[in-house]
């Protein structure tokens, strides 16, 4: 159990993080994919000095190229603002995992940018490491005049629910201009000035294997880069703190690594894959043993991205789903007793054939927690990522929060007993067959790691 000394030691971490002042009326939380496209599309067509628009990537399809095409037409409308694409070196110059090889989203940004010779839209990669699989931008939040668009998802015609598909993800519009000075400042200084980062717009630009020196520098200086700026808060107002880092031991992990322990009543974590690091599952232990509740919202493996029907033909990755299921029923093993007490309660969503990419914490009525980081080893070690913290001690956006978690849990059920999931022995033959052949030469623990 948490002594009285080690919770305070987590209180004060939270209490001592800077914070910025924030409006309620400038704070609006969206509630679906649809929604999220259509507000992002306003306010880049009513945008007055500048747009940053920050992705895993930005793909080349209907949802996509509605978003490339506003900011060309945005910067036709008004050539003075300064428009920028920041999306992951790696990801960029190739096609979808399981896909055939084709045209990548980097040939596009350069059809695109020859296409509009007048109208310079800078794409910009960044090479969070030398290989894709051992570090990826995750960086979010897209940062429009003095709002943060934040968001977990990428644009694509899923993320956006721009056909018959979604995939689900949290959406809020943060109006602070100091919030969005830091963010973009950071950008500025620590992504687009750094030696290894280059355009993907243009046609002439160096192969991975040519900047490796500079990617491994880059990567080690990223680790050391924290957002700047002045707290001009204190702890009983509405506020926000920007959190960013790479490696185990950033200020972001940090911080996910105390928050949790300061829960008196309730912890609510939302994941998509669920892959716990060790550190975070001992928290949730520790408050189950203080008598406290802790709901975890997770994917159904058929509402995983990564899920392949069995009327499909199948690809190694489409295990992932499987191995992430394996994870959770162990999980459940162990804590059953508090499953069966009701202080833990496990939630799966699904709804059709739509997906659900949700995360993010929830802390008692105070803290929020909106993050593209999955609370999994890959996020906690290998990627960039960021996050904002959101201090509400007089819970102003209660409405907000309330009405985002009813909608969260509307298509979710709740497993009772962990025998409810599937074993091993009730998957698809080819996964079995997979998985069985993982275990004996022991990678499924490296997979587990890198995603």
């Amino acid at each position: 159990m948490l002594s009285k000394f080690k919770r305070n030691k987590h209180q004060q971490h939270l209490a001592q993080l800077p914070k910025i002042a924030q409006s309620v009326a400038d704070f609006t939380t969206l509630y679906s994919p649809a929604e999220f496209r259509e507000t992002l599309l306003k306010k880049i067509a009513s945008a007055t000095r500048r747009i940053c628009i920050v992705a895993l990537y930005l793909e080349n399809d209907e949802g996509g190229r509605a978003i490339l095409s506003a900011l060309y037409a945005a910067k036709q409308q008004r050539p003075e603002l300064d428009i920028r694409v920041l999306v992951d070196w790696h990801r960029a110059q190739r096609g979808r995992i399981g896909a055939a090889a084709g045209s990548t989203n980097a040939d596009w940004y350069c059809d695109m940018a020859s296409r509009h010779p007048g109208l310079a839209i800078p794409v910009y990669g960044i090479p969070v490491n030398t290989r894709e699989a051992l570090g990826v931008l995750h960086l979010k939040g897209s940062i429009i005049d003095d709002t943060v668009l934040y968001t977990g998802a990428s644009f694509n015609d899923v993320y956006l629910h721009q056909q018959d598909k979604y995939r689900y993800d949290r959406y809020q519009l943060i109006g602070n201009r100091t919030l969005a000075d830091t963010m973009f400042d950071w950008i500025e200084t620590n992504l687009i000035q750094a030696e290894a980062v280059n355009r993907l717009d243009q046609v002439e630009r160096p192969k991975s294997p040519e900047i490796k020196n500079e990617t491994r520098q880059f990567r080690q200086d990223l680790r050391g880069f924290d957002y700047q700026f002045h707290g001009d808060a204190n702890n009983e107002e509405l506020a926000v703190t920007p959190l960013v880092g790479l490696g185990k031991r950033s200020l972001l992990n940090k911080t996910i690594y105390h928050l949790m322990p300061c829960a008196e009543q309730k912890l609510i974590i939302c994941t998509p894959y669920f892959n716990l690091p060790a550190i975070l599952v001992r928290n949730i232990i520790y408050l189950l043993r203080q008598g406290k509740e802790v709901e975890i919202i997770v994917g159904d493996k058929t509402a995983n991205d990564f899920y392949i029907p069995e009327d499909q033909p199948f690809k190694i990755i489409g295990a992932l789903p499987y191995l992430y299921e394996i994870n959770l029923r162990r999980f459940l093993s162990r804590l059953q007793y508090y499953v069966n007490s009701g202080q833990l309660t496990v939630r799966l969503w699904k709804d059709g054939e739509n997906s659900y990419h949700l995360k993010g914490l929830w802390v008692d009525d105070e803290w929020i927690m909106v993050t593209g980081n999955n609370l999994n080893p890959r996020a906690w070690r290998l990627d960039l990522e960021n996050a904002v913290l959101i201090h509400d001690p007089l819970q102003q956006l209660a409405e907000q929060r309330d009405r985002e978690l009813s909608l969260i849990r509307e298509h979710t059920s709740t497993v009772q007993h962990f025998h409810d999931l599937e074993s091993i022995a009730d998957y698809p033959i080819k996964v079995r067959k997979l998985i069985r052949r993982l275990r004996r030469i022991r990678i499924d623990r490296l997979i587990s790691r890198i995603l």
